[in-house]
């Protein structure tokens, strides 16, 4: 199997863009693990998961809390597990938030991997060590920094997949290619028909790309102190697009960066053919490009966001397509082209 590595602060996680579950069992022993998986991956791929005790988990952003945390917590005490144990997440990205927090608190750290079962997983979400729950409804406030020992990407979990959870996915796919790989967008943008109908080879090429470019980030900037929060770019109203309600992560991850690419436009940085270029890439995958959400809802959800510095934001702007900037900029600049 082709691998990534990253390694930091002495710990490897070794990725495998294109490998399947069955190879689990080189990573931990099954008898000394614990699978922990949502209801939605237990209906399609639960009998992959027999020789593994399990943990159950009810889908959806609204359980990636402390309440579900604490769920797991009681009955990994009731499995009297040790720190020998391996947690492994299998699932998407909540699953893997889920999961990479639980095994990292508990018993003050365990060994924990992932198999991301979601394109958005694959591409970004079960990769680079955060781990975190919600809190009141905003995204990620509690969480740690925490290496997973292994990412299987097996691309068969996303044959399951319905298209809405799909785009979620390619919107990540579309931002990582902006922020590093011009090559890598050009790419997506010659094979959209091939990223729908899930050609193996396309996927693998893309998924491949996107960790590399991640995983380069993350080695030199775990904690996002700098440079790793080029990965935010659409992030900022994205996560307060999805606070307000009514869009999935992917699709009010794409009218962010569309906001971002038109404030690029407005700063001289980025040409108008390259942002109506980038528009036309995401709706071509029926992903939406402009805000109808509520203004108030909107905008309060920004100013709560983590990267808010008093009435500023640390703000993931594009210097072309394959290039980002991070600059501090008003969170009252982001009316202007949000309504």
């Amino acid at each position: 199997m082709r691998s990534i590595h990253l390694d930091i602060a002495g710990q490897r996680c070794r990725i495998f863009p294109d490998a399947s579950i069955d190879a689990l069992r080189e990573f931990c022993v099954p008898g000394n693990a614990v699978i922990i998986s949502d209801k939605n991956v237990w209906h399609h791929h639960g009998h992959k998961f027999l020789p593994y005790r399990t943990i159950e988990i009810e889908p959806g952003e609204e359980h990636k809390t402390l309440k579900t945390i604490s769920g797991i917590y009681g009955q990994l005490c009731a499995m009297e597990i040790d720190r020998s144990t391996t947690i492994v997440g299998v699932g998407g990205g909540i699953v893997c938030d889920i999961a990479g927090f639980a095994a990292s608190t508990y018993l003050r750290g365990l060994p924990f991997g992932f198999v991301p079962t979601t394109l958005l997983a694959q591409v970004d979400a079960s990769v680079g060590g955060k781990n975190g729950v919600n809190l009141e409804g905003y995204k990620n406030l509690i969480g740690t920094f925490a290496q997973p020992g292994f990412v299987l990407c097996d691309l068969s979990f996303l044959r399951t997949l319905p298209y809405d959870e799909l785009k979620n996915g390619i919107a990540e796919a579309v931002k990582s290619a902006l922020i590093s790989d011009r090559a890598l967008f050009e790419y997506i943008e010659d094979n959209c028909k091939a990223i729908i109908s899930l050609d193996r080879n396309v996927l693998e090429r893309i998924i491949n790309g996107c960790l590399t470019i991640k995983t380069d980030i993350v080695s030199r900037d775990e904690k996002e102190s700098g440079e790793r929060r080029k990965l935010n770019l659409g992030h900022t109203i994205g996560h307060a697009i999805e606070k307000a309600g009514g869009y999935r992560h992917g699709e009010a991850v794409s009218i962010g960066i569309v906001a971002a690419a038109k404030m690029s436009e407005m700063r001289g940085a980025l040409s108008n053919e390259d942002v109506l270029r980038i528009e036309a890439l995401l709706a071509s995958f029926g992903l939406p490009t402009r805000l109808k959400s509520d203004r108030e809802a909107v905008m309060d959800a920004v100013g709560k966001d983590k990267k808010r510095q008093g009435t500023a934001v640390r703000f993931v702007f594009l210097d072309g397509i394959g290039n980002a900037v991070i600059e501090t900029m008003e969170i009252a600049e982001l009316e202007e082209v949000l309504f």
